[in-house]
């Protein structure tokens, strides 16, 4: 009787074991890191609102597969996103890592993406050389010198002569700084000085007042997603837009998020991004207002247009391979997308992994009541300047 019932245990056992193993196949896993909390965390919350959207919209099964999204705060601290995105790989077992809100958080996950053989969708980090960093990397962002190209040219021919420029010292300020200013050069303009403010904890008062008193006839800003209100407070409390010195930049420095908290004194500011709140298409509005009404009228802003466009890819290379693919097949699948996007269309370039877009050209105008980026000029199909020789 005894080994009876140690047989009958013993075929339970195993039994659940082949349904807890079939079940595990049966899922798909995407591991997304984000600042969730701490300077960056509004980039966490975009892009996880996002995401969220997008499977809301076309399901949580594709090609047979149970969608299943984990998500892990790194606090934009590289080391921290290293240590999640091991466990994700290693204990996890997920089929795609994704996210990635800041440069440094990217370039520590790159190695675990190579040696695990896992695409690594990042939906943020914005510095050009992110994509060579790892062979599994894609990108559905965007990257600093696409913005700050278009920027370059427009400003010249529109009585901006001499530029100060001031950007977070870090990769993405770095290639902001680098890009504007050889192309700015190019097109005859002077840039008078180059001020760089540390990330962590930065007081832009002393970098401003240097700025207000060499006199530019513009201040070119690059700082990280949720960082623009503060310059823009502090731009306007020491007068320097009254001074005659127009305050222009990647879009980051108006970010839609944030917008409408600026005030007034944002109004006229002209920046060059890949995405506005109000690009005029159907399927931006629909994305807007399914947005926001999903997160208590939160506007989306270009973070979120990362996110959501990433799901995307990760969902499309997932049928293409049947439900069946590994890295290697997913991430050949993600190559060469081209789609309709709320923000325009987009193309992942096969050969850099990287992202191809529409640029465009905004100024800030109150529209309903509400501030927006409204575009007024376009470049399209800008692939990264940084690997477009």
């Amino acid at each position: 009787m005894k080994n009876k019932w140690l047989f009958s245990a013993l075929a339970l056992s195993v039994s659940a074991l082949a349904v807890g193993s079939a079940m595990a196949q049966e899922t798909f896993k995407i591991g997304l890191v984000l600042p969730m909390t701490g300077q960056q965390a509004t980039t966490g919350r975009q892009i996880e609102a996002a995401a969220r959207l997008y499977m809301a919209q076309n399901g949580t099964t594709v090609a047979g597969k149970k969608i299943e999204l984990i998500v892990k705060d790194d606090t934009s601290l590289p080391d921290a996103t290293k240590r999640l995105a091991q466990e994700l790989v290693v204990n996890d077992k997920v089929n795609v890592l994704a996210g990635m809100g800041i440069t440094p958080s990217a370039m520590a996950t790159a190695p675990i993406a190579t040696q695990s053989k896992t695409p690594l969708v990042v939906m943020a980090a914005a510095t050009s050389s992110i994509t060579q960093a790892s062979p599994y990397i894609v990108r559905t962002s965007f990257t600093l010198p696409q913005a700050s190209v278009a920027l370059a040219d427009w400003v010249p021919k529109n009585g901006i002569k001499k530029v100060v420029t001031l950007v977070s010292d870090y990769g993405p300020g770095i290639d902001a700084e680098k890009y504007f200013k050889d192309r700015f050069i190019f097109n005859g303009g002077e840039v008078i000085e180059s001020l760089r403010v540390p990330m962590r904890n930065p007081d832009f008062a002393p970098f401003l007042q240097k700025v207000r008193d060499a006199k530019p006839d513009a201040l070119f800003v690059f700082v990280p997603s949720g960082a623009g209100a503060a310059v823009m407070k502090q731009f306007l409390e020491r007068g320097m837009d009254k001074a005659g010195i127009k305050l222009i930049g990647p879009g980051d420095i108006t970010d839609d998020d944030q917008l409408n908290d600026m005030g007034d004194g944002a109004l006229g500011v002209v920046t060059s991004h890949h995405y506005s709140a109000a690009h005029p298409s159907a399927m931006n509005k629909q994305f807007v207002e399914a947005f926001e009404k999903a997160n208590k009228g939160l506007r989306p802003n270009f973070m979120a247009v990362g996110g959501y466009d990433g799901m995307r890819v990760i969902y499309e290379a997932l049928k293409v391979t049947k439900g069946a693919g590994g890295g290697d097949a997913l991430l050949a699948a993600m190559k060469g997308q081209l789609f309709e996007s709320p923000r325009g269309k987009i193309f992942i370039d096969a050969q850099t992994r990287d992202i191809v877009q529409d640029i465009y050209l905004r100024k800030v105008e109150k529209k309903n009541g509400q501030l927006y980026n409204v575009e007024f000029d376009v470049i399209k199909d800008v692939k990264d300047p940084g690997k477009a020789k």
